[in-house]
């Protein structure tokens, strides 16, 4: 599968007025032989900051497309996206990483912990990436850590930790650099249901303290915690509603 790259030659438009998010137009096609595969087919939304939003859809909907857009991980065939009012989907791969690092806080369904650091470690990395010196990163990291109620925990490797700490841990990690989202990719995929849970109830305590979360699942239970609800279907958007 390849990716076909369009030549939007529509003129740029400014985002919409205090929008944290602002997507328009946004298609992801790849060319598949002789055949084209749109991914996405012109996607339109905005989030402001302080939403708890969810993102779901069927397996192939284009819901995990439009989370590696989102999370500045892929650029879009074409459209418009911005970011506190950056035009991300015209940056180039550099400046795509210096955005992920400033603005995006991602969490994984895997953790995708460093095995032999510590949790402490494991949630100084975006510091260090950001080239913030080595005893501001531990202080900040240990706070962050605390504040997922993992105080006790700082020097742990994930082996020592159950999978609901270990979730806490990346949750730590993608908010010690203060992001402008909180991206979670499929967050309990990897929990029991008892600690699913609970790992929602820490996301719903994020927002409570003014975090902008997008939340991406395949679960209508995770799904319906948050505040407002996209259905992906077919690369295009079914639903965007509010639920509380």
């Amino acid at each position: 599968m390849e990716e076909l790259i369009i030549e939007d030659n529509k003129s740029v438009t400014n985002p919409a007025p205090n929008a944290l998010i602002s997507m328009r137009n946004i298609w992801k096609t790849y060319q598949m032989g002789t055949e084209m595969l749109h991914a996405l087919q012109g996607v339109s939304f905005e989030v402001q900051k302080g939403e708890y939003l969810a993102i779901i859809g069927p397996s192939g909907s284009g819901k995990s497309t439009l989370m590696n857009l989102i999370g500045c991980l892929d650029s879009p065939t074409k459209g418009q996206y911005w970011i506190n009012g950056n035009l991300v989907s015209a940056m180039t791969d550099d400046e795509l990483a210096r955005i992920r690092n400033k603005e995006i806080g991602f969490v994984f369904q895997t953790f995708n912990l460093l095995a032999r650091a510590t949790a402490l470690h494991n949630v100084e990395l975006p510091l260090i990436y950001a080239g913030i010196s080595s005893s501001v990163r531990q202080a900040r990291a240990q706070e962050t850590l605390a504040s997922v109620e993992l105080g006790d925990r700082v020097l742990h490797r994930p082996n020592e930790l159950s999978g609901g700490q270990r979730q806490r841990v990346a949750i730590a990690r993608a908010l010690v650099n203060n992001p402008s989202i909180l991206l979670a990719d499929e967050p309990t995929g990897a929990l029991d249901s008892k600690t699913s849970v609970e790992i929602m109830a820490l996301f719903e305590k994020l927002h409570a303290d003014g975090n902008t979360i997008i939340l991406v699942t395949h679960e209508h239970e995770v799904a319906a915690r948050a505040h407002r609800v996209i259905t992906i279907r077919d690369g295009e958007i079914e639903k965007d509603e509010k639920i509380r």
